[in-house]
């Protein structure tokens, strides 16, 4: 677990803030070569949203949309797991331990959970 120091720590964002937006560099997305289809589309929403957080808009995607996203990917992830697929979410070190932290207990707060919940069907299924 992060110190609470480090989990603290804002995004470095300031390198970004002096280019105009089409001057600024896409964050790198993982990608396939040649991906098409939703891979592609996915790909190019990502850099769609990471370039509209440098720029600082906070509500280019919907709140509903948003949501609507993140259960899609959550599904998409469960069922590739469950199907032995063996892969983090995101890549490691790609978003700070406050985005995760946030972020995990949005989804936990989504589905009725407290993180008691978690560590128990953490330890009842070695996940």
């Amino acid at each position: 677990m992060s110190s609470p120091k480090r989990a603290a720590k804002p995004v470095a964002k300031t390198a970004t803030k002096s280019r105009p937006a089409a001057l600024r560099p896409v964050p790198k997305v993982a990608a396939e070569a040649g991906a098409s289809g939703a891979s592609a589309d996915a790909t190019r929403l990502a850099a769609t949203l990471e370039r509209g957080m440098a720029d600082g808009k906070l509500d280019m995607v919907s709140a509903e949309a948003l949501q609507k996203l993140m259960a899609a990917a959550c599904r998409v992830y469960t069922a590739r797991a469950e199907a032995g697929e063996q892969f983090t979410p995101v890549p490691k070190n790609s978003i700070s331990a406050t985005d995760v932290m946030v972020t995990a207990s949005g989804l936990l707060r989504a589905a009725d959970l407290a993180v008691f919940e978690l560590g128990m069907w953490q330890s009842w299924t070695g996940r």
